[in-house]
């Protein structure tokens, strides 16, 4: 028989639990079989009859908390006592059945008595399943795994001790579904003693993700969403208050390990670490539950996810609050964050977490206080109930206690402030008035004819569970403005309502919705916030939560060996590096013409730098560059005015105006080294510098030879004068010149200098300045000059000596001497100066060696000419016994 193959494969193959009364099914035929002379009964006919079996229940049944009889009986479980009370097996006897201890959770009986309210409100009702009679069997599985599988074999095969059924011992299931368990391990369990049978299961709070597998529960349904939902929610929330480091509490549960496995997946795709993952559950010792707690105490997380079934968060928070905790933002899962009794914990104020949305029932609350004494006492349950509730014993109660008072009818249910009796947070409550509807509809559909918009029911259909099941998956409707239908998955769409625990001007704590969360939304979308919260402490700052400070733009994360990803240190950008994010992984360089601020937060244009008019050393090297040119036309306008002198006519005149006039190009020309480059002054100011000095050197040249010449025209028979007459003169100036202009040319056609960016000779700030193109043409350029300077420093000296004060070979030779060192310390001063002050040292390089020439040259004939007017005749010039 299947129910007795069933129980063997349950008790040898899972070994999940130890049944306190076996449901074994025997055959008893009233023949009499004997191992010699065996008969068989016959008819007066003489044929032999089949046997009448019996079919008989081992052990004792449960009775149900409530039941009615009707013309369908739906089942429902629910986890009305936390406890069973514990027996200890001498095997020797048959064990008592197990029995619930504690007191009454006035919240599941709450439960249970809206499914007895559902169902007088179906057989009220003239449209579903009219002129046809609910029934129910409502039992109390104690929150116990055993318990609950118990539950499940009676309400499968019913309750009469001995049935017939011909000739077999095996019957449909009493019940047409079941509504319940409150738990997810006890609906694990149901199902699958009821799953191979096809008998409907709808639980109202069994949420753990497992439950989706359609091959392992083919029959199981639920109206509350799955913990895959709410965990990812959570996974959002924590994630959108900026909380990384977090500690995770969970019922060592179905429930709580499916649930937090869940979270746990999801929080790390969102970058959250836990400080520390602990479980534990209300049967575990009580050492257990003191060690988690310690671990929260001690932690340095302010934030607690708790995955916790309500009754073993009762028991957690119990002991939390025996000893001061550090405060610590509690985030919860929709078992205990929105349970009324758990509102008295005052120390977890501020707690958040998803509940389902609150929901009216229409005439609920009457039915739930209207309990007649006679109701009461007619039931164990109501009565254990009334006693806890206003401690008193009713008078036919069998809880003898000597010093509580009787209850003398006076006490009035409306005056408790306790779960059973709120009705402004139907939450769950109204999942279990969604299941009896949903199966009411089943059977509706199973058993009713729709004509002419009436449906025809016949009371007298006996249908299998299994056409139950089939017509649940197709359910689509609403109730009370709540839409009902189950996806392939036997699960609702999800929909949550974000509740805070916040503190209401008496100082009590209510719930209050803040928040929505619809998973139906399109990505980004399902999450929204719509009032403030309040925090812990009642706090409106939004508490802190991370392993490590947020590292703050100009740092970047390094993790800290060993530990998670989200304790790390903050390290300062690298030079030229920066990161404009807070908690960076690392940091980017800027571009090149970029340069962090001092922060290491955002890049900034390089400053760009060059030698300008504006600043003090280019107005120093102008002015400095205007005076010699100045210098030049003055000396120029004296040796002009008085051109008729011995003085000025003695050295030669005209290479005298021609030099004096290219000293004066010669320091006009270092103003164009002055300002921002562009292509025109970057070629302007290297050919003119080279050509205007190659002029003036040959201009030297030219008066030094022509003093070599003069005197060598001195001796007997000379005729040498007449090569180096003025003709010669202005063609070997301009011959020296044109050879200078034509490398200025070539290199000017080749490859010119050009502006150009210096991005390398300083990191922080960008240098204009002119690349010279071809180093080869400015190198040409300067030795031209150097070979010029260097042949006429040699001419000078060999004719320093010569005799008379015609001589100007001295001056020369002082000139170029000073000339040759400027240029020969420019070398190494132009290629080891940087930026600007390269193009400050041409310049200087420039000047002094004008300054040079001009002061050497021209300024003893000016003082003679202006301040000894009597050495400026020819008689002194000629003397030669005067130097």
């Amino acid at each position: 028989m299947k129910i007795t193959a069933l129980i063997t494969v349950l008790s040898l193959a899972l070994g999940l639990f130890e049944l306190p009364s076996t449901f074994a099914l025997n055959n008893y035929g009233d023949g009499v079989n004997q191992k010699a002379g065996h008969t068989e009964p016959t008819t007066a006919a003489g044929v032999t009859e089949a046997p009448s079996v019996k079919c008989k229940l081992q052990g004792s049944s449960r009775l149900p908390a409530f039941s009615m009889d009707g013309d369908y009986i739906i089942g429902g479980v629910f986890s009305l006592h936390n406890y069973i009370q514990k027996v200890k097996h001498n095997y020797t006897s048959m064990p008592e059945p197990l029995r619930c201890t504690g007191s009454i959770d006035s919240r599941e009986l709450r439960f249970s008595r809206a499914m007895v309210f559902a169902i007088q409100e179906i057989n009220n009702s003239t449209e579903l399943l009219p002129g046809i009679r609910l029934g129910y069997q409502i039992h109390d599985s104690c929150s116990s795994v055993p318990v609950a599988v118990h539950v499940a074999f009676q309400l499968s095969n019913g309750q009469d001790p001995v049935f017939n059924t011909g000739n077999k011992c095996s019957q449909s299931g009493v019940v047409m579904a079941i509504v319940g368990e409150s738990g997810s391990t006890p609906s694990i369990s149901i199902s699958r003693i009821i799953g191979p049978f096809n008998i409907p299961q709808v639980s109202h709070f069994a949420t753990c993700a497992c439950l989706s597998n359609k091959q392992q529960y083919p029959s199981f349904f639920r109206t509350i969403p799955s913990d895959q939902f709410q965990a990812d929610a959570l996974a959002k929330l924590v994630k959108h208050f900026g909380w990384t480091w977090i500690g995770a509490v969970r019922s060592d549960s179905d429930y709580g390990n499916n649930g937090m496995a869940s979270f746990l997946h999801a929080a790390y795709k969102e970058g959250i670490c836990v400080e520390y993952s602990e479980y534990f559950y209300r049967t575990h010792p009580h050492s257990s539950i003191q060690r988690v707690a310690d671990v929260i105490r001690r932690s340095t997380a302010m934030v607690v996810v708790a995955f916790v079934a309500s009754g073993d968060m009762r028991i957690l928070l119990e002991e939390l609050s025996r000893q001061p905790s550090p405060p610590r933002q509690w985030i919860g899962s929709e078992s205990w964050v929105t349970d009324s009794d758990m509102l008295s914990f005052s120390f977890c104020a501020g707690a958040i977490g998803f509940g389902i949305q609150k929901s009216v029932i229409p005439g609920l609350r009457d039915f739930l206080l209207d309990l007649s004494p006679t109701e009461v006492v007619a039931s164990p349950l109501l009565t254990e109930f009334w006693e806890d509730a206003f401690k008193c014993r009713l008078g036919k109660s069998e809880k003898a206690v000597t010093d509580e008072s009787v209850c003398d009818g006076s006490e009035d249910i409306q005056e408790l402030r306790i779960a059973y009796t709120d009705t402004s947070q139907l939450r769950i409550t109204n999942m279990v008035y969604k299941a009896v509807y949903a199966i009411a509809h089943a059977i509706h559909n199973a058993v009713c004819q729709e004509t002419n918009s009436t449906s025809h029911c016949d009371k007298f259909t006996r249908i299998e569970s299994t056409k139950v099941l089939t017509q649940l998956k197709k359910v689509n409707f609403s109730q009370n403005g709540y839409h009902v239908s189950f996806d392939a998955n036997g699960d609702p769409v999800a929909m949550y309502e974000l509740v805070n625990w916040q503190k209401s001007k008496s100082g009590s704590i209510e719930l209050v919705t803040v928040g929505h969360f619809d998973a139906s939304l399109p990505v980004g979308q399902e999450f929204n916030i719509n009032r403030n919260l309040t925090w812990l402490g009642d706090s409106t700052q939004v508490p802190v939560s991370v392993c490590s400070d947020s590292c703050r733009p100009g740092t970047r994360k390094v993790l800290q060996k060993g530990k998670p990803i989200c304790c790390y240190d903050c390290i300062p950008c690298p030079e030229g590096e920066i990161s404009n994010a807070t908690d960076s992984p690392g940091c980017f360089r800027c571009p090149k013409e970029f340069w962090p601020n001092a922060e290491r937060d955002t890049c900034f244009p390089k400053p760009v730098e060059f030698l300008s008019f504006d600043e003090v050393l280019g107005i120093i090297l102008a002015a400095f560059s205007v005076g010699g040119a100045s210098l030049a036309i003055m000396t120029a306008a004296v040796f002009f005015h008085n051109r008729a002198s011995p003085i000025v006519r003695a050295n030669n005149s005209e290479l005298s105006f021609l030099l004096l006039f290219s000293l004066t190009l010669c320091f006009l020309c270092a103003l164009t080294f002055i300002g921002a480059p562009s292509e025109w002054s970057c070629m302007l100011r290297h050919t003119a510098f080279g050509i205007t000095f190659v002029l003036c050197i040959s201009c030297i040249l030219g008066k030094t030879i022509v003093v070599l010449m003069a005197f060598r025209a001195t001796l007997p028979g000379s005729n040498v004068m007449k090569w180096f007459g003025p003709p010669q003169q202005r063609m070997t100036v301009v011959s020296f010149t044109f050879i200078q202009v034509l490398i200025c040319t070539i290199w000017l056609v080749l490859s010119p200098p050009f502006p150009m960016k210096n991005l390398t000779t300083y990191k922080e700030r960008i240098i204009l300045e002119c690349a010279l193109g071809s180093a080869i043409g400015f190198w040409a350029v300067l030795g031209y000059i150097g070979l010029l300077a260097a042949f006429c420093f040699v001419l000078a000296v060999l004719a320093r000596k010569l005799p008379d004060n015609f001589n100007e070979a001295k001056l020369i030779t002082f000139s170029m001497l000073i000339f040759c060192a400027v240029w020969l310390t420019f070398i190494p001063a132009y290629v080891s100066s940087p930026g600007k002050f390269t193009v400050a040292v041409e310049i200087f390089a420039i000047l002094a060696s004008s300054f040079g020439l001009t002061l050497c040259i021209f300024a003893p004939k000016c003082f003679i000419i202006l301040f000894q007017p009597e050495k400026n005749t020819k008689k002194h010039l000629m003397n030669k016994n005067q130097s």
